[in-house]
Parts: C-alpha cells; sequence; structure tokens
C-alpha cells in the first residue's frame, strides 16, 4: 500500500460505514432488522462515499461506542466478511480507478489476519491503544496502522479521566506507541489522539485546541470528531442534528494540523474543505 499519500498537504477524508446495530449514528449503520447485512444499502453507501470523495472507507462491525457492550469475534467477523467480499468485487470492478484505501475498525487481531486473507491489504483503525498481539500482527502482515489513545474499555472509559493535562498525557502515551511501534516493525502509523475515549468534553476540546502538538512525532494526525457527544450535548442537539458543528470542528482540527478526518458525511466535508482552500 502506498502509505507516502497521506504525507501530502491534502487532508484525507475517511468515510464511516457501521455493519453494526448500535452505533451511535444510525446513518452510519447498513445492517437491517434482522441484524443481517443490508447488502443494496451498503454497495450504495460505497459508490456513494467514493463519489463524494472519499479517500479512505472505515468499515466497523463491532460498536466501540461509550458504553457499548462488544459482540463476540465470531459474531464480529459474521457481520464482516460479506461486507468484505462485497467491497472487493466492487474494488476490482467500480472503486480501483479512485484509488480509496480500504480500513478495518477493529481490535482482535484474528480478525485482521482473516481480513487480510480475504482483501489483502487494508489500513488498520484499532482503538484499543493496542496490544502485543495486535503490534505482532500488523508487523508480520506489514499493515498501516492507526493507534488511538483511550483508558480501559467502552463500559467504564467515561470514569477514567483524571487527567492533570490531558494533552500532556496523551503525547506521553504517544512517545510510547513510537517505541513499540519501532519494535515491532511498524513504520506506517497513524496517530489519533481518541476524541470522545475517556475525555470529558472540556478535555475533548482542550485536545482539539493542542493538535499541533501531536504534529512533532511526524505522522498523519486522524482526527475522529464526526457528531460526537461532546460537539452536540453543549448545544442541546442530538447526533443527527450535529452535521454543521462537525464540519466547523473538523476544520478547526485542519487548521491544527490534521491530514485525515473520520466522517459520517463525505460530501459536506469535502465541500467545506474545497472552500476553504479556495478562501486560503
Amino acid at each position: 500500500m502506498d502509505f507516502t499519500r497521506f504525507n501530502g498537504p491534502k487532508v484525507r477524508i475517511m468515510g464511516i460505514i457501521n455493519v453494526t446495530g448500535d452505533s451511535f449514528f444510525k446513518g452510519s449503520r447498513v445492517l437491517d432488522a434482522e441484524g443481517r447485512l443490508d447488502e443494496a444499502l451498503f454497495l450504495s453507501r460505497l459508490r456513494g462515499m467514493v463519489a463524494d470523495g472519499a479517500d479512505i472507507l472505515d468499515l466497523g462491525a463491532c460498536s466501540t461506542r461509550p458504553g457499548s457492550v462488544s459482540v463476540t469475534a465470531e459474531e464480529e467477523w459474521k457481520r464482516l466478511a460479506p461486507a468484505l467480499s462485497i467491497f472487493k468485487e466492487f474494488y476490482e470492478y467500480e472503486g480501483s480507478a479512485a484509488g480509496t484505501v480500504l480500513s478495518i475498525d477493529t481490535f482482535r487481531p484474528e480478525v485482521v489476519r482473516k481480513a487480510y486473507g480475504l482483501v489483502g491489504e487494508f489500513i488498520v483503525n484499532d482503538v484499543s491503544g493496542g496490544t502485543e498481539e495486535m503490534w505482532d500482527t500488523v508487523g508480520e502482515l506489514g499493515l498501516p496502522y492507526v493507534a488511538m489513545h483511550t483508558r480501559g474499555t467502552p463500559q467504564n472509559m467515561q470514569s477514567l479521566t483524571d487527567y492533570d493535562d490531558v494533552t500532556a498525557e496523551v503525547v506521553r502515551f504517544f512517545e510510547g506507541i513510537a517505541g513499540t511501534a519501532l519494535r515491532h516493525n511498524v513504520d506506517n502509523w497513524i496517530l489519533d489522539p481518541g476524541f470522545g475515549f475517556a475525555k470529558t468534553v472540556d478535555q475533548n476540546w482542550k485536545l482539539l485546541q493542542d493538535l499541533e502538538e501531536f504534529r512533532k512525532f511526524g505522522r498523519p494526525v486522524l482526527a475522529g470528531l464526526s457528531r460526537k457527544s461532546f460537539i452536540y450535548k453543549p448545544l442541546g442537539l442530538t447526533p443527527d442534528q450535529a452535521l454543521e458543528p462537525t464540519v466547523q470542528a473538523n476544520l478547526a482540527a485542519v487548521r491544527k494540523g490534521a491530514a485525515i478526518l473520520r466522517v459520517h458525511d463525505v460530501a459536506p466535508m469535502r465541500r467545506a474543505l474545497e472552500a476553504a482552500d479556495s478562501v486560503n
């Protein structure tokens, strides 16, 4: 995989497709009422996001929102496998010209190995903060890896927010990640500060304000802000109403050095970036 594309000046958009039934924004889900993949809806989302200019498509089959209970590895793969098969066929016949890259949102090394056997290279988007087994896996397979800061599990993360200085502590976390990546021969890793994971509303906004601190690592910085509660709750909104403030938060992240934006809404974000480029 040509990883150098993520180090250029262009901001990349990662479009979210959730093969789940309980992700916090229902507009991202592609399971039917019986919990099976809605193949027509999924293919429509793929085509739409590629047409709208997504650089990366991020597929996840196990919700990790705060308070969620993780499905088993078997259930995760049962959901993900048919979606990957459709993606593979779509990409070979329709999507390859766009150069869109596949990302899989999973914290399980066994899912990574199965997916690699089915579709080949992809980005591993791991919200767990990384385990030795996962580092071994991505190092062995030579896959790009998104390392995200978090604490605890989805069930208890929101009670683990006792930072003296959230930015300084997350920076220290990535100092450790840099050493771990080197030890496991993972050359291509992306830095995700973990907005919404084990952070209070104020801590999330402070991380965004200080985002340029993470540029010192020389890695693409991913901002996952889209429709999250620290954006919409202070405004008295719901996730469905949070598009406009999400776009504004993402533009602020770009000004602070974000190279990748993980979003539910590709077209509005692409238009906003193009408008910002025109102004600049």
